[in-house]
């Protein structure tokens, strides 16, 4: 069926330590060369990746403080080559990561030590728009963005706008459940999914939701989005489209008060206003995006909101005019409303550039992402600056604040392990005061990696291990990205401490391989 590879070039060492197991280089060794035979008779020889040079690309996501090396890359070029690898994984027992764009935060595509990364990268075809029914068919490797430009021409779009849109693909914005600046009004991934076409485990073919607004049986699709590739492979999915609005028009409000702009945000929902935005930026990102991209943006404003309006000229006049007497009211101390629409592109491209602005600050950053009750904005904004001295690192801050999603930036050096450890501290006491005050650790980047500890601050043992035996019930083995989302009882009854380790952390999640 594929080509054979027959002379196999012995496989690189590994390292001896990293957070992916604590198997030595023997070991490893011997497991990559039973994995390269037994793949190798499934995918042609480009497609298979197991030299150093050829697998350290894949050995970080978005989150690059943590890296693992796989034991061997996998790239399919058709779905019989996905379930034929899945099959054969599960048959040696070897656990799988599938990755997509490798755009995620929270290192829920680093590899596994003793495991194959999936890449579904060749996954990329538009299938079909349906501009009568509303809806879009992709493979899961299809570029966010993608999506509304093939359905631009029936006026068309799909809502869900991730920051990395331009890059992140379909199947990882349903791994991790994706939103974006415009989910206030339009909704998450979940909200905008009607179908899920995929793998199991065992690479059986499997099938969520419908091309109907609904689906016989249990809701299992909206347990697979969100679910991080720990229950099955998703190649193909069924995306909703929307209307382009007529017309978009957006407020820019500086506030010379962190609790005022909260509270500002709060009084926009009390009055029964859904923007299609409302993002919030404060000083010091605001300082670090304008450097980068001139919006034009109040550099003395404590906070700055972005609020937009789209609908029928009528609709957005009204609903701005509405929006500018709440911020008036909340204590604004300059608004502004986009003149066009290539105005109304420039206030969002500050807030759209903010991590790649971020990174001309600091060697590194840590994106955090927790939600907490609009109402409480003010509260962790204030806390944040307190842990700045505390930790002594600098954090910039800028998150939809319409849904109380946070995304605080922590600038770091990787390089100092001393600074990477207090940047851990700091991340998770950012998420741990966001579940005090009523929120949750994990808002749109997933757990991954990341947040396991936080995990067990906000779950009890009973509700972790009701999530354990959702795993079970989807992937008895335990093969499909093992390790991640949800901790151990071992990481927990620890205090879920993360402990660094020349730059590298234990996960005890990732030794049963």
């Amino acid at each position: 069926m594929n080509d054979v590879q027959t002379d196999l070039a012995p496989p690189a060492p590994a390292p001896a330590a990293t957070p992916g197991g604590s198997h030595d280089a023997t070991t490893r060794g011997a497991r990559q060369r039973e994995v390269v035979a037994a793949l190798s008779a499934l995918l042609p020889a480009h497609a298979l990746l197991w030299q150093a040079e050829d697998t350290t690309p894949y050995e970080c996501d978005g989150l690059t403080a943590y890296r693992q090396r796989p034991l061997v890359v996998a790239l399919p070029e058709t779905e019989d080559q996905v379930a034929a690898v899945l099959k054969t994984c599960h048959r040696l027992q070897v656990p799988v990561v599938a990755r997509g764009a490798g755009t995620g935060l929270s290192g829920g595509a680093m590899p596994h030590a003793m495991g194959v990364t999936l890449s579904l990268a060749r996954f990329n075809r538009i299938l079909a728009v349906d501009p009568l029914a509303r809806t879009a068919t992709v493979q899961c490797g299809v570029r966010n963005l993608a999506i509304s430009e093939a359905a631009a021409p029936w006026g068309l779009y799909y809502a869900p706008d991730p920051s990395s849109q331009i890059a992140c693909t379909i199947g990882g914005n349903v791994a991790e459940n994706a939103g974006g600046v415009h989910c206030l009004k339009y909704g998450l991934t979940v909200h905008n999914v009607l179908r899920v076409r995929g793998f199991s485990a065992d690479g059986e073919p499997v099938v969520f939701g419908s091309h109907a607004p609904d689906a016989p049986g249990l809701d299992l699709l909206a347990a697979v989005i969100g679910s991080e590739g720990m229950l099955a492979v998703a190649i193909e999915v069924t995306v909703k489209l929307v209307p382009k609005p007529l017309t978009a028009r957006c407020i820019m409000a500086s506030f010379d008060d962190i609790r005022r702009a909260g509270d500002a945000v709060a009084a926009v929902i009390a009055a029964g206003i859904i923007p299609a935005g409302l993002e919030m930026m404060d000083k010091p990102m605001t300082a670090a995006v304008e450097d980068f991209v001139h919006a034009g943006y109040d550099l003395n404003a404590e906070a700055i909101l972005l609020c937009e309006s789209d609908g029928t000229p009528e609709e957005v006049d009204e609903e701005i005019g509405r929006m500018l007497d709440v911020l008036a009211g909340a204590g604004a101390t300059r608004l502004e409303v986009s003149r066009d629409e290539a105005q109304r592109l420039v206030f969002w491209s500050g807030r759209k550039n903010a991590f790649p602005a971020s990174g001309r600050l600091s060697p590194d950053y840590m994106c955090m992402d927790s939600t907490i009750p609009r109402k409480r904005l003010a509260d962790i904004l204030l806390a944040i600056q307190d842990m700045e001295r505390r930790y002594g690192l600098k954090c910039c801050n800028v998150f939809h604040a319409g849904d109380g999603n946070l995304h605080p930036l922590i600038l770091f050096d990787a390089n100092d392990p001393d600074q990477l450890h207090r940047c851990e501290r700091f991340g998770a006491d950012i998420l741990e005061t966001s579940v005090r005050l009523g929120g949750t650790v994990t808002g749109e980047h997933g757990v991954g990696i990341e947040k396991l500890g936080s995990m067990c601050v906000q779950f009890t043992p009973a509700e972790l291990e009701a999530m354990h035996a959702l795993k079970r019930a989807f992937d008895p083995a335990g093969l499909l990205n093992p390790g991640k989302v949800i901790p151990t009882p071992q990481r927990c009854a620890e205090g879920g401490k993360m402990h660094v380790k020349k730059g590298l952390l234990p996960f005890p999640e990732l030794e049963r391989f």
